[in-house]
């Protein structure tokens, strides 16, 4: 059922907690939702994939001591089954994690590398009208010299699953321009029902995966799977790129920084802030030194180099050079 106007409705927020990387994140993103979200009252649910025919190895969080924290913090710890994806397609957790979540209850999907530096309980969500992060670069399709454009391409998948081309289209921009065709980050996505979103996710991810369209024969779908289904979710679902007022999220609420290099050379003084404080206490700091990025980039001051070597106020336009930059002056870390 939709919001009255003016009034709140609950969520859950779903994250996927994966041995390594993801799990040191996933400390942070619940420590800065508490932090700067207190009043925040729905379910925080870290999705742990499970070993399996599909994983070479335990993909599940390594250690007491984080799922400790996460506890602590109020998160629950779910595991799920991966039957399509695992190993091979990592990115794919985010569409098969959504089978766990309660069924009509309204979900917020981020990605793990997020901080929370806002009031996530002020978002005005439509979670009628499903939308996903526009925080991104022109990344696919890559059209080809003599191959279909950018809009035979993205019409081909528009036809595979009846959908409607042209109300898709943002008419202000030039015809073969990325931005004119529906393209998101799947940094965060929503919807009022994670079983029917994630069921429609699957289905479309696996039909463009196993049996792509003529058009998409010169493009590659990895890491861009996710990517390249989530925009034909959110049009079928009557979602698009102006559901959500701008400045919320990949705004004042939340930052998607993506790796930590990167939030030191781009992200605002106030997400550093934030990074830096919920990364103080004792018991989150021993357990983040574990992982080696994390304690250099954070306790030993790798990351504050990092942003001195930009202007913050004139960074390069592509996200490309700005790694450049890192990897030529050493500090490069994942």
């Amino acid at each position: 059922m939709a919001a009255q106007a003016g009034e709140r409705q609950p969520f859950n927020i779903l994250i996927i907690g994966q041995g390594g990387r993801l799990q040191y994140e996933a400390i942070l993103f619940c420590a800065s939702l508490r932090a700067c979200s207190p009043d925040f009252e729905g379910r925080v649910i870290v999705a742990e994939p499970q070993p399996g025919p599909l994983w070479n190895g335990d993909p599940r969080i390594r250690g007491a001591q984080t799922e400790d924290l996460l506890e602590e913090m109020g998160a629950e710890i779910v595991p799920f089954e991966s039957r399509h994806f695992g190993q091979a397609y990592p990115y794919g957790n985010k569409i098969e994690a959504l089978r766990i979540l309660p069924e009509g209850e309204p979900f917020v999907f981020f990605d793990t590398d997020t901080l929370v530096t806002g009031d996530l309980a002020a978002v005005p969500f439509d979670f009628d009208r499903p939308s996903a992060s526009l925080r991104r670069e022109g990344t696919w399709p890559k059209p080809e010299l003599y191959g279909p454009g950018y809009t035979a391409t993205w019409k081909s998948l528009y036809d595979r699953f009846g959908l409607e081309f042209e109300s898709s289209l943002d008419l202000s921009q030039p015809d073969e321009f990325w931005k004119r065709y529906l393209y998101f980050n799947a940094g965060f996505f929503y919807y009022r029902c994670p079983a029917a979103f994630g069921a429609r996710f699957e289905e479309y991810a696996l039909s463009i995966r196993d049996d792509p369209p003529p058009e998409l024969i010169c493009q590659s779908l990895d890491p861009w799977l996710d990517q390249v289904a989530l925009p034909l979710v959110i049009h079928s679902f009557g979602g698009g790129r102006d559901a959500l007022a701008p400045g919320y999220l990949d705004g004042d609420v939340t930052c998607h920084y993506r790796l930590l290099p990167l939030l030191y050379a781009r992200e605002s003084d106030r997400v550093i802030e934030v990074l830096h404080e919920v990364a103080a206490p004792n018991r989150i700091k021993k357990a983040l030194k574990e992982h080696d990025p994390i304690k250099r980039m954070i306790y030993q001051g790798r990351g504050m180099k990092v942003r001195a070597l930009f202007d913050q106020d004139n960074l390069p336009r592509k996200e490309q050079a700005i790694r450049n930059k890192i990897k030529r002056n050493g500090f490069w870390m994942r």
